[in-house]
């Protein structure tokens, strides 16, 4: 009985609180700016990239960031292995997981840098097929 209307209060209090939330929100919002558009336009950054494509754009910087982060991962994995193969101490079974772990991680660094080459050239390709591939806001 107890639980039912403790269950009962917090849906109330929830429900109560995610009305007061919309309309308090809808009180303050700015009222020069109208639609999606001018919400999008108040909540944009001033330092933010309007462009999707090209030099500076949203996905140039998102791909090159997440790029560099496998890059990053990789070498420390080869200087892992590198550590496992010194520590290894002839130990056949530990000397092989060394080398496959130097090996992953240099297909990894050459995988990471053939997808930053193709990814630069599909983004350079769209950015100079399509002029008007800007985000509007």
């Amino acid at each position: 009985m107890i639980k039912k209307i403790a269950k009962t209060i917090l849906a109330t209090t929830v429900a109560a609180y995610a009305t007061l939330n919309i309309w308090v929100g809808r009180i303050f919002a700015a009222p020069t700016t109208g639609g999606v558009a001018g919400g999008a336009l108040e909540a944009k950054g001033t330092d933010q990239p309007t462009d999707l494509f090209g030099a500076s754009g949203i996905f140039t910087q998102v791909t090159n960031t997440l790029l560099f982060g496998v890059g990053i991962i990789s070498v420390i994995m080869l200087i892992y292995g590198g550590f496992r193969y010194i520590i290894s101490g002839g130990d056949s079974k530990r000397v092989t997981d060394a080398k496959n772990t130097i090996m992953y991680a240099i297909i990894g660094l050459i995988i990471a840098i053939l997808s930053y080459a193709i990814i630069n050239f599909i983004i350079t390709s769209l950015a100079s097929s399509s002029t008007g591939a800007q985000l509007n806001v």
